[in-house]
């Protein structure tokens, strides 16, 4: 029964090596999210200091323009990332499931070929 036995790790591997893609997906999506305040911190500061918060007035600071559209950018790519997750999450939970069945089908001829002996 190695077969069994290999298959069993195939998908302890293949279940730990989601989990471990998820965790990197929230921690990207983590720096993006603190990147975004960060950087709309910096518009609201740079604005104070000019004096003028209309993204559309003439004299609107370069700066906080570029910043603004970073921040932007950090939000749609935050979007697809969540898109990402949920796909990784149901993926996951069936690789967890096809674990589980695998592990029982183990246990169960494991147990049977050590009645036998």
């Amino acid at each position: 029964m190695k077969s069994r036995e290999s298959l069993v790790r195939l998908k302890e591997f293949q279940v730990n090596e989601k989990r471990r893609q998820l965790q990197q997906l929230q921690m990207m999506m983590g720096e993006f999210d603190r990147m975004t305040k960060d950087l709309e911190s910096q518009i609201v500061i740079e604005e104070k200091k000019s004096g003028i918060s209309d993204p559309n007035h003439f004299a609107y600071p370069t700066f906080a323009k570029a910043a603004r559209q970073r921040a932007d950018n950090l939000q749609v790519s935050i979007r697809d990332l969540r898109t990402q997750e949920e796909a990784l999450e149901t993926s996951l939970e069936e690789m967890q499931a096809e674990y589980a069945k695998a592990a029982a089908l183990e246990e169960r001829d494991g147990s049977g070929m050590r009645a036998r002996a």
